[in-house]
């Protein structure tokens, strides 16, 4: 099981929940926004503490309101790709890329031509392209050598071209890393061609 979620967390007067149980693939949160969907992902990630259930990831339980288990963050291991890539202005994107690398994690160069960015080393972060910069973040979230990735509307604020560009690149990512994928979209189209499976929230 690489996804057995069972979360929620209460909001003012909204609640939020979730109940999945994934196999191997990429699994998408479907839905409006305001639904809560990146809300579940902070969940999962440690950044957002639920109030009740459990979340397990490929075995290992990250949180487990009744038994008292909460595991940090960082020893969580998700490679988070947020809606915004994040990068360090101030780091060049080799740079960006190498302080995500962890111990056991991917090779950088096999990375960085997986996502075909060795052109783009020596730039600034604020000189990239939104696709470009898009497949930084991924490329950084890599590296870190994670359990599992979690993807927040990884092709939002686009162009169609960047677009498919990044569609291809998830695509291979499901394909070919073996990661459990656990992805944030509400865009239909995007959910159809990517998902292995698909949640609605």
């Amino acid at each position: 099981m690489s996804f057995d979620l069972d979360l929620s967390k209460r909001l003012g007067e909204a609640e939020i929940a979730c109940r999945i149980e994934a196999g191997a693939g990429l699994t998408v949160l479907f839905g409006p926004s305001g639904a809560g969907k990146t809300t579940i992902l902070n969940m999962v990630a440690g950044l957002v503490e639920p109030n009740a259930g459990h979340a397990r990831v490929r075995g290992e339980t990250l949180f487990e309101a009744a038994a008292g288990i909460d595991l940090p963050v960082a020893e969580r291991r998700a490679g988070y790709v947020f809606q915004e890539p994040r990068l360090f202005p101030h780091l060049r994107v080799r740079a960006n890329l190498l302080y995500g690398w962890r111990e056991g994690g991917l090779d950088v160069d096999e990375t960085i031509a997986l996502l075909g960015i060795a052109h783009l080393l020596d730039r600034w972060p604020r000189t990239l392209s939104g696709g470009e910069a898009r497949r930084v973040a991924i490329g950084r979230a890599l590296l870190s050598n994670p359990r599992f990735l979690l993807l927040d509307e990884p092709l939002s604020s686009l162009d169609r071209a960047r677009r498919e560009e990044i569609m291809a690149l998830i695509e291979r990512l499901r394909d070919t890393m073996q990661l459990p994928i656990l992805m944030v979209t509400h865009d239909r189209e995007e959910a159809a061609r990517l998902g292995t499976r698909i949640v609605e929230i």
